[in-house]
Parts: structure tokens; C-alpha cells; sequence
């Protein structure tokens, strides 16, 4: 008998994402690599558009929080997750905030997916895609 996905998955990997966010909050670094593949991949809004391993990604967080108004805004609007045996994934929608022209806090909204396979019986997250809608400008529209 082939073994089913189980409820329990999907619940591990929303709980998994909601601890990450919460670490991003308290900007507790150790605690948002944690969970996340050593040859992970990330594209991001800002440059780099894509980094590799731990170490770039880590690097990320540094220019994010260089932009962040205290205290951090990084919270989950909406999540799905999909959970196979040993695949995973997610999409949400995001809010974090970010200082206006005249240093004002502005909310950012942003889009999320994580793709995550299941290894030792641990989820670990592969890829994580940060994006935001383009804006079209009425030159290019036209």
C-alpha cells in the first residue's frame, strides 16, 4: 500500500512559516536560517534578484532590515500550503512596511512561495521567491 499525505504535513509546514516570520520580527537571525536547505535558493525583490547557499541568503535579511522601521513588520495575510510525502509548497501573501520619502512607515505588500522537500523526516525549505507586482508606466503600456 502506497503511503497518503497526511493533514499533519501541511500543518508542519504552515507552522514551520509561521515561526520563520515570527524569527524575521524578532530578528533573530539563527532562527530564520534555520529549517532551510544549505543550497537554497532565493529570488528577492531587491539585488541580488537571486542568491545561493546560506551565507547569500543570510546576506539578504541585512539589506532588509537596513530599510525596516522598528519595530519589523513581516506578517502572514494569507497562506495555502500543499503537502505531498516529501514535497511541499506555499504561496502567501505578505505585509511588511518599509520608511516613506519623508521617513513616514508605509505598509509593503508582497507575494511569497516556498517550495520545501521533506528530508529525514524534517521539512527544509529549497527555494523562496519574494515578489511584488510590476507597475506598468504609460510609456510602456502604450
Amino acid at each position: 500500500m502506497t503511503p497518503s499525505p497526511s493533514p499533519d504535513d501541511e500543518l508542519a509546514v504552515r507552522t514551520l512559516l509561521q515561526e520563520w516570520a515570527a524569527a524575521v520580527r524578532r530578528q533573530d537571525r539563527p532562527a530564520i536560517l534555520a529549517h532551510h536547505s544549505p543550497d537554497i535558493v532565493m529570488f528577492d525583490v531587491p539585488p541580488p534578484l537571486e542568491s545561493r547557499g546560506l551565507a547569500g541568503y543570510s546576506q539578504t535579511w541585512d539589506l532588509f532590515y537596513s530599510a525596516q522601521p522598528l519595530p519589523v513588520a513581516f506578517d502572514i495575510v494569507r497562506m495555502e500550503v500543499v503537502a505531498g510525502l516529501d514535497v511541499a509548497f506555499a504561496t502567501a501573501l505578505m505585509r511588511c512596511a518599509e520608511n516613506g520619502p519623508n521617513g513616514e512607515r508605509q505598509p509593503l505588500d508582497f507575494r511569497l512561495t516556498v517550495g520545501l522537500r521533506k528530508v529525514k523526516g524534517e521539512w527544509l525549505v529549497l527555494h523562496e521567491h519574494h515578489s511584488v507586482p510590476a507597475l506598468l508606466n504609460a510609456a510602456s503600456a502604450g
